[in-house]
């Protein structure tokens, strides 16, 4: 037996692993999945990212497999960069790992184009676990979430849980939620590369959907509905996930 024919080659070794880029503006969340990812024979980190724009010029030089995206970046909304991603790059699958609630933002990330949800309150081993998953064709979700998913084609109805803000469309809830964090007009309009007037008019078909009259009611509720779900998210016990 030709031992040398048989062993398989380094070459073959990292080309049967899971090419993993990573993108996110926070250095230590970058470090803390890449040393989780070392840790995995089956897979390897290929790049990393600080924002958007520098991960769509890498991931279009060279393709990973799975592409770990976090919804919060400075220069462009991470649902936009989903977008970007599949429309451009559909080979390529997605895990969004966010400290977004997933109650409002796992179905939208979903219809971007992404396979996959963690919130960043949960271990990095659940990345690992959903990596894993979308490389292997499936949608991996929390339990909490994707009960609530089925729940919503079964019943056709829109979630208890976050149904005031269903009504917004994926950009007017993305400049509602910048608005509640403390962001004026200016930098939202130039963090999406958007006019100051067209801001303004997703804030006012907010303002309209949620039933307020004016914008400081608008802006006040979007305070307390942004900086509530951060509350929630951190302080969430669930710990069960499952691909689906």
């Amino acid at each position: 037996m030709n031992l040398e024919h048989d062993m398989p080659s380094p070459a073959s070794e990292g080309h049967s692993r899971t090419h993993v880029f990573i993108v996110d503006d926070h250095p230590a969340i970058r470090e803390a999945i890449s040393a989780a990812i070392s840790q995995r024979v089956n897979m390897r980190v290929s790049g990393e990212a600080h924002s958007g724009k520098q991960a769509l010029e890498q991931l279009q030089r060279r393709p990973p497999d799975v592409a770990i995206v976090d919804i919060s970046l400075k220069d462009m909304h991470g649902l936009d960069l989903i977008e970007r991603i599949r429309s451009e790059m559909p080979d390529i699958r997605i895990v969004v790992y966010s400290m977004y609630d997933e109650s409002v933002y796992a179905e939208r990330a979903l219809r971007a184009g992404a396979s996959a949800y963690v919130m960043k309150s949960k271990p990095t081993a659940d990345v690992i676990k959903a990596i894993e998953s979308v490389h292997g064709g499936n949608v991996y979700l929390s339990r909490r979430m994707s009960s609530r998913i089925l729940g919503k084609v079964i019943r056709q109805q829109d979630y208890e849980v976050g149904a005031t803000t269903e009504k917004l469309t994926d950009r007017e809830l993305t400049v509602f939620q910048l608005l509640g964090e403390g962001h004026t007009v200016r930098d939202i309009a130039d963090q999406l590369d958007l006019s100051r007037k067209t801001i303004e008019t997703y804030r006012r078909r907010a303002k309209e959907k949620l039933g307020f009259d004016t914008v400081s009611e608008l802006l006040q509720y979007a305070v307390q509905w942004t900086y509530g779900r951060e509350s929630e998210g951190a302080s969430t016990s669930e710990t069960s996930s499952k691909s689906v």
